[in-house]
């Protein structure tokens, strides 16, 4: 098992170290002088040769690599201009918006997902699993973004049981935070659902034809007796992708629905740091959201090799 993290964590290493390469170049070769768009169109040149020396620009690019790395191995993102605060406060403010939500919303699509993904496969070739299956593609086809505007509709404007938009803040009451993510959260939830309990489905129908399986059938075991027995546990491994793929797209993917409803997330962060050519914001969050989305990926293959030992000998 040690052999098997140490692997994973070089590889980790490997994956952040090209992740930085991509996403320093993406934002480097964008059209534009980013002093420039800042100051306006009646800049002079004085100035905005002076925002670009303050912003770093002026130096050469491998330069402004390693500095851009190495002061976030010590956690300096650096300081924006927009903002004119740290980026590293900027993320601290915001990291407790979208992280509350990306689980929140993880938790709801799992809760929802094993039952419906469970009674699918029990139910195989019946009138309730062509239902499931029916919904669960409307599940996936439907846009977020408008299932988001219809929660709202519904549940802010003519029922009034929550805000249209917007957050407290959790000093003014836990209760309260939780009830502006739960529209959010439920607008994340259910599309990755769909998908999760589709994906549950198929696994289980996958594993419940395996010898072992018909062997527990042949000593009297039911259908739905050997699916929660045996076929459960052994059906998990492409779950457990799904569930770190689906928290990583609802931490580093939430940005339309964060807009939707004025949360002050690192989605939004992240579209005023591009509509503003905050450079430094820009690099700097979604660099810690690629680290966010491979450190998930390493601890879903440890639970890989928790969940089925045959594993940790790749």
């Amino acid at each position: 098992m040690i052999r098997f993290a140490a692997t994973r964590l070089l590889s980790l290493a490997l994956s952040l170290l090209m992740a930085s390469i991509v996403v320093f170049a993406v934002v480097e070769v964008i059209p534009g002088d980013p002093a420039s768009y800042m100051l306006g169109l009646n800049a002079t040149p004085e100035a905005v040769e002076a925002l670009r020396n303050e912003l770093g620009l002026n130096g050469s690019i491998w330069a402004r690599y390693i500095g851009w790395v190495s002061g976030m191995l010590v956690g300096d993102f650096g300081q924006s201009y927009t903002y004119r605060v740290p980026v590293s406060d900027l993320i601290a403010q915001r990291i407790w918006v979208s992280l509350p939500l990306a689980m929140i919303a993880l938790l709801l699509s799992t809760l929802i997902a094993f039952p419906v993904g469970l009674i699918a496969a029990a139910r195989r070739g019946k009138f309730s699993d062509y239902s499931i299956m029916g919904l669960t593609q409307l599940g996936i086809a439907v846009p977020n973004f408008w299932f988001a505007m219809l929660l709202v509709l519904v549940f802010a404007i003519n029922l009034h049981w929550f805000g249209a938009g917007g957050f407290p803040g959790w000093e003014n009451g836990i209760l309260g935070g939780l009830k502006a993510l739960t529209l959010p959260a439920i607008a994340l939830a259910l599309p990755q659902a769909s998908i999760l309990a589709r994906v549950m489905r198929s696994s289980l129908l996958e594993t419940l034809t395996q010898d072992y399986i018909r062997s527990a059938r042949a000593k009297g075991l039911t259908r739905a007796q050997a699916l929660r027995r045996h076929a459960l546990r052994n059906a998990m491994i492409p779950v457990l992708t799904i569930i770190g793929l689906q928290f990583s797209f609802l931490l580093a993917g939430a940005i339309i629905i964060e807009n939707v409803f004025y949360l002050p997330g690192l989605g939004q962060l992240i579209y005023k740091g591009i509509t503003q050519r905050d450079l430094v914001v820009v690099e700097s969050v979604v660099m810690l959201l690629v680290f966010a989305v491979i450190l998930v990926t390493f601890l879903v293959d440890l639970a890989y090799a928790a969940v089925d030992p045959r594993l940790r000998k790749h």
